[in-house]
């Protein structure tokens, strides 16, 4: 395969060196005015210019019909020896499927009635070197398909239409969000500690400052020091990663919202939510009640809401309420016998966060607000003043996919740094995926943070549900492991 597509190649850089020998620019700077192609199709008996990439390619004897296509769809292009003469027809036997063309003649309709540009005028705007997939090998291999996406988008035009409507979801959140007053903010990506969730972080270096830097894991931090400086809403449409394993809900590098709110808390965020998707859903669907995997999920509100004591007893017989220490939860996990891997995990809040991961969230299919976690599993969030073991948060779940994670802020200083010296402590006995203590944050906290509810949503993963698709199909390049030949 690899040597008939060097052959290919070797024709077309013949063909190229053609061109350039009969003073043709193959690669010429601008491309004159034109209509797209779906303006073009409406045109009929007008004249017209058009451009696009050449996708099909038939010769009949003294004429030769093309189809182009552009971003708005195809139209067929027909070029005739009488009308363009002899010198010109000849040239465009140097065009090969894939390369760029700017046409310009009168639109007709075929006798078999498909609407047809009679081409008065052409050029040519980019020679393609290599042949479209479908003309030597195809493009059937998934992982292929997202190494090379590009190619993946001029085979599969479905794909595109992913894209639209993750486009068309974060426009809506935009403007939902500017609507309800919150500003749009920019955070640091290189930050010099890490914080606002459990995760691995990239490791990179800055020369100039002789120093280690990491690419952040989440906005959180930074955003509520917009809070403190009296910013009252704020969001942030961010880029985020985490050194983590790759699997369906995950990529290392993703795409989340995050917003803060002053005064508020996790009620107003799970009717803000609810409000939202809503808007989001009609956007893009048109409906709140949507086909992912073989189930139907319905979005409508408002949205059950689940205590996470009430579904860890169902699920486990374990009563949270009942449980202190970290002993005395693994004694109710065996005495429960609940089957859990808890290698490499050490704590009460790591350890929750186990057993609801493998135990609890596969079983929440219909979209659920999942509320209340033991005050141990997020160190960041506020206990509830009536039951302080627990935390004011809420998750957003649908079909085992977490969309959305929100609590209200903890934002007593003396808290904080407690908490988080004991998760310094669960580091030290081996935990890989924990917070660290962040004496910066902590000075910001003593200067005053009010009651303030934060909220994050994963587009990756919300775009997912939405087109019923794997998490790799709604991003653009995907992480993939390395390949040395893509062509092997």
């Amino acid at each position: 395969m690899a040597k008939r597509l060097e052959n290919i190649k070797a024709d077309r850089l013949e063909k190229l060196e053609k061109i350039k020998s009969l003073g043709v620019n193959p690669y010429p700077a601008r491309c004159p005015r034109r209509k797209n192609v779906y303006q073009t199709l409406k045109m009929l008996g007008k004249k017209v210019s058009v451009a696009g990439r050449v996708v099909a390619w038939r010769e009949h004897g003294g004429s030769t019909f093309a189809d182009l296509k552009d971003e708005t769809g195809k139209i067929q292009v027909f070029f005739r020896r009488d009308e363009l003469g002899k010198e010109k027809y000849d040239f465009i036997k140097l065009f090969d499927i894939g390369d760029f063309l700017y046409v310009e003649g009168k639109v007709f309709k075929t006798q078999a009635g498909e609407i047809t540009i009679l081409v008065s005028k052409y050029l040519l705007l980019a020679k393609s070197l290599l042949p479209l997939p479908s003309t030597w090998y195809g493009l059937k291999d998934v992982e292929e398909r997202y190494r090379k996406r590009y190619l993946d988008l001029i085979m599969n035009p479905e794909v595109k239409n992913i894209f639209y409507l993750r486009s068309k979801v974060l426009t809506t959140i935009r403007e939902f969000l500017n609507k309800e007053g919150f500003l749009e903010v920019e955070t640091p990506i290189l930050q010099e500690m890490y914080g606002g969730a459990s995760a691995r972080p990239f490791i990179t270096h800055h020369n100039a400052l002789g120093c280690d830097l990491y690419l952040r894991i989440s906005d959180e931090l930074y955003l509520k020091r917009l809070i403190v400086g009296g910013f009252e809403k704020v969001y942030e449409v961010s880029k985020d990663f985490r050194n983590e394993g790759i699997d369906r809900a995950h990529n290392p590098e993703f795409t989340q919202v995050e917003f803060y709110w002053a005064y508020a808390d996790y009620e107003d965020l799970m009717r803000l939510t609810e409000k939202m998707l809503v808007g989001v859903l009609k956007a893009t669907l048109g409906k709140t009640k949507i086909s992912f995997g073989d189930k139907t999920l319905d979005f409508t509100p408002p949205l059950p809401r689940i205590h996470f004591r009430d579904i860890l007893l169902k699920e486990t017989g374990i009563d949270m309420d009942e449980i202190d220490t970290e002993e005395e939860l693994l004694s109710a996990i065996r005495k429960a016998g609940v089957a859990v891997d808890l290698k490499g995990v050490f704590g009460t809040g790591p350890i929750f966060e186990k057993i609801y991961k493998e135990k609890i969230r596969p079983k929440l299919t219909q979209p659920a607000f999942l509320l209340d976690y033991p005050s141990s599993m997020i160190a960041l969030a506020k206990r509830k003043e009536d039951e302080p073991d627990k935390i004011a948060s809420m998750q957003l779940l649908a079909d085992g996919w977490e969309l959305v994670k929100a609590y209200n802020e903890l934002n007593d200083p003396l808290d904080q740094r407690k908490r988080w010296q004991e998760m310094e402590k669960l580091a030290k006995k081996g935990l890989e995926e924990t917070e660290r203590l962040d004496e910066d944050y902590i000075e910001v906290l003593e200067y005053g943070m009010p009651p303030t509810a934060g909220w994050g949503m994963g587009i990756d993963r919300l775009v997912a549900v939405l087109t019923n698709k794997p998490l790799k199909e709604v991003i653009l390049f995907p992480t993939l492991a390395p390949k040395k030949n893509d062509y092997s």
